[in-house]
């Protein structure tokens, strides 16, 4: 059985105390970073200098996704503030294998997102390149969507490919994540699940990423 990992989003955090409001998250496996630059997406959030407050205010590593134009010259720059994993957008990608091995020699997992039409076919050579590939279950900019079924045979295909190569490579899911569709995703093969309103308007968060997990551990193949 594949381990199984949440990873809240801080997104729909109290952006104004991000260090309290990691803390009330101590059974997270990581805390995504949803970076923005309003160009790639329709809204802005965070940089650099923020992540690397919020890294020394954590022992919890960070996720950062860069939700951003130009991955290829700013992804280093979330390594050296701090992220244990730095997930970019192929779409935005000029040179992907060669970023995600800059990304590599830096010290952190390589990752790549693709949005919701983005095919993972064309991308199966570059498995072996990746530490995570990111699938996004709604359109990227904004937190609280409604996750997208449509996804889902993505979400296998994807699993398919990593069995066939047997590349160790993570599968993250990202956008409506909740309690009703961690189990959807978990049967279909991911094994990490980024959860942002779903965990933060709970009234115990920490309660919340310990519903999910148990709720994908229920769902996740055994085999």
């Amino acid at each position: 059985m594949r381990h199984l990992q949440i990873t809240p989003s801080i997104l729909n955090a109290d952006f104004a105390n991000l260090g309290a409001e990691v803390a009330r998250i101590p059974g997270a496996d990581w805390v995504h970073v949803d970076v923005m630059d309003n160009h790639f997406v329709p809204n802005l959030t965070f940089g650099p200098t923020m992540v690397e407050a919020l890294a020394r205010s954590t022992d919890t590593p960070l996720d950062a996704h860069l939700m951003i134009e130009d991955p290829d010259a700013n992804a280093v720059a979330y390594v050296e503030a701090g992220c244990g994993s730095v997930t970019f957008h192929v779409e935005a990608a000029r040179a992907p294998v060669r970023l995600a091995r800059e990304i590599r020699a830096h010290g952190a997992r390589a990752s790549m997102a693709l949005r919701p039409a983005t095919p993972i076919e064309p991308y199966e050579e570059l498995l072996p390149e990746l530490d995570m590939v990111l699938l996004m279950t709604v359109e990227p900019g904004f937190g609280g969507q409604k996750f997208l079924d449509l996804v889902l045979p993505k979400i296998r295909r994807a699993r398919a490919l990593m069995d066939k190569h047997g590349v160790e490579t993570w599968l993250q899911v990202d956008g409506g994540v909740s309690l009703e569709t961690i189990g959807r995703c978990a049967e279909a093969g991911a094994d990490v699940f980024v959860a942002g309103s779903a965990v933060y308007s709970a009234e115990d968060p920490d309660a919340m990423v310990a519903a999910l997990r148990e709720t994908a551990a229920a769902a996740a193949p055994t085999s």
